[in-house]
């Protein structure tokens, strides 16, 4: 459970750098169009934020839902995968103590029982396999609801903001020093936390 969750975090933190990027690139490319290049590196008309990704997927309570969610199904696809694993091993060891006890009435009713479970184990491992993609696509579709949420709202939140450039930071992996002035996690926080609503989550 804490491997998956900490996979899902690791990818969406990916999706989201790819978000702020986007994010970037209109904005400059808007200021681009209307007002002469001041863009320029080490200018002092140039704005400029950070967010730290870690935080905003920690306190963003509509990735905390999602998350919640994720993690119970893969429980619950866990727990069907084990019931029945579990039914198919008492099976196979009735079947061995059958044998060994000659108590099919004929080597075919003997061959038989074995084709059965041959097939009931294949069918477990087509299960196993379909529930893991199906996981594994929901991930992703959440994945990019969680960009798209962003992305929206980020488009909202700069047209009063102004910044040129919103810089994306996960430990230290992109930032290796800021003036934490510039750090507008929590305002980002907030405004995302502001206009979700929980029921918008499936379970």
């Amino acid at each position: 459970m804490k491997r998956t969750n900490f996979i899902l975090n690791g990818f969406l933190a990916l999706a989201i750098v790819l978000v702020f990027a986007q994010c970037s690139d209109n904005n400059n490319a808007a200021t681009s169009s209307t007002a002469p290049a001041v863009g320029v590196a080490g200018s002092s008309n140039m704005k400029i934020a950070y967010v730290e990704i870690d935080s905003l997927l920690t306190k963003y309570n509509f990735w905390n839902d999602l998350n919640e969610v994720m993690i119970q199904k893969e429980e619950n696809i866990r727990t069907t995968l084990n019931e029945k694993a579990k039914k198919l091993d008492a099976d196979a060891k009735e079947f061995q103590r059958k044998l060994e006890n000659n108590g099919f009435a004929t080597r075919e009713r003997a061959e038989q029982e074995q084709m059965r479970l041959m097939k009931q184990q294949q069918e477990l491992q087509a299960l196993q396999q379909k529930l893991s993609d199906e996981l594994a696509s929901e991930n992703q579709k959440n994945s990019l609801q969680l960009r798209d949420s962003i992305n929206s709202f980020l488009k909202i939140y700069n047209q009063n903001k102004g910044y040129d450039l919103i810089i994306s930071n996960t430990g230290f992996d992109n930032l290796l020093y800021a003036n934490p002035a510039y750090n507008i996690t929590q305002e980002i926080i907030d405004g995302l936390n502001a206009r979700y609503t929980p029921s918008s989550v499936k379970k």
